[in-house]
């Protein structure tokens, strides 16, 4: 099968975040296992949706991911001009969700494996395909604990996310936490009787403010736009009417951190303020949603050569959003951004991707399992 036979079935496959994902992943296996892949297929904690680790070559020496998500966000908007998961030709371009967020990745690294399996690799090539990314990174920890069991420790990992076949070198920390405030309620009429989740929570929202207008003060790092940390409060929901005491109020928070900040800790202070407030009387609770750290590669990183060598390209240095990539790099395992697409065409109503970046791709590993045969 070519990429694009191969991109078509991947997209038919609603796989939307946080949904299971069996079908998407049989298929997968069926595929890999044809092609003479040894599969591991890992149930996360969710119980109805899984990672996958498929190799081939030697496992008992440290070899290269490939790493790429198999979920896709929601398709909901109303101006796509066809079924979003159906893949339509027009011309170069191939529209469809998924297409280059990320499943162009998955379909080009699933269209060499038969040609890996051919080659006399030295050393291992792994696909790693993990659910949930599109959540903030939840599935793929799950399958990150699991790879010293499974094959040698790799010492390189590729991330397909769309970046136009230009490696990253680098991208933000992320941490999304969401408080809940519960006081109580009454007639409007009598405030002295009730208490007002939502003024509470401006407690919080004005730390959060504070803390987000500190942070344009540095540290600094001038890889990134903005080149320093942030944080905002990018959801909040509360009241019933505006003559009753509003009794619950919940805020949804994230904080982007660049290198060398943990984006945990700059939300942290927040969750002080959270706790401050029950010696009023309300009931509070503060629940990470998720949390990634940030990546930061070395310009000389052997990685970074190699990557340059692949592309003809030379890396950029980093990006302000996240992936998964800051996660291998934290289990050890030097890690790049580098995948078909472009990332501006993600999350929008006709997403796509065109065929010349899909055989750029193609071309891209194929290469890289040549390299890893001399």
């Amino acid at each position: 099968m070519t990429e694009l036979d191969i991109l078509e079935r991947l997209v038919s496959f609603s796989s939307v975040v946080g949904q299971p994902n069996a079908n998407i992943v049989q298929w997968i296996v069926d595929y890999a296992r044809s092609h003479g892949a040894e599969v591991t297929t890992a149930l996360g904690p969710e119980g109805d949706r899984s990672n996958l680790f498929m190799t081939i070559g030697p496992r008992h020496v440290p070899g290269v991911i490939l790493s790429g998500h198999m979920d896709v966000v929601p398709a909901g908007e109303t101006d796509w001009v066809s079924d979003p998961f159906r893949v339509r030709a027009d011309g170069e371009n191939l529209y469809g969700r998924g297409t280059s967020d990320m499943k162009g990745f998955l379909a080009c690294a699933l269209a060499a494996l038969p040609v890996f399996a051919k080659m006399p690799l030295k050393r291992p090539i792994h696909l790693a395909f993990s659910y949930d990314e599109e959540a903030g990174c939840k599935g793929v920890p799950h399958l990150i604990k699991l790879i010293p069991t499974l094959c040698a420790l790799p010492d390189m990992c590729i991330v397909g996310e769309p970046s136009g076949l230009r490696a990253i070198r680098a991208h933000k920390g992320k941490a999304a936490a969401r408080i809940t405030v519960r006081g109580r309620s009454g007639h409007s009429s009598r405030p002295d009787q009730g208490l007002n989740a939502i003024h509470a929570m401006s407690e919080i929202l004005s730390s959060a403010v504070n803390a987000a207008k500190a942070l344009t003060h540095g540290p600094f790092d001038n890889n990134f736009e903005p080149p320093y940390s942030s944080l905002q409060v990018g959801k909040i929901s509360g009241g019933q009417a505006v003559n009753i005491i509003p009794d619950l109020c919940i805020a949804d928070i994230e904080a982007r951190a660049i290198s060398g900040v943990s984006p945990a800790n700059l939300i942290e202070p927040l969750r002080r303020a959270s706790d401050a407030l029950q010696v009023h009387g309300f009931e509070t609770t503060f629940e990470m949603l998720s949390e990634y750290p940030a990546l930061s590669l070395p310009d000389d990183a052997p990685l970074a050569a190699l990557m340059q060598e692949l592309t003809g390209i030379e890396p950029l240095a980093a990006v302000s959003y996240g992936t998964e990539a800051g996660l291998y790099q934290a289990a050890g395992i030097d890690s790049i951004i580098c995948g078909p697409g472009d990332i501006a065409r993600a999350h929008k109503a006709n997403e796509f991707i065109t065929r010349n970046e899909l055989a750029a791709c193609r071309s891209m590993l194929e290469n890289l399992g040549a390299r890893l045969s001399a």
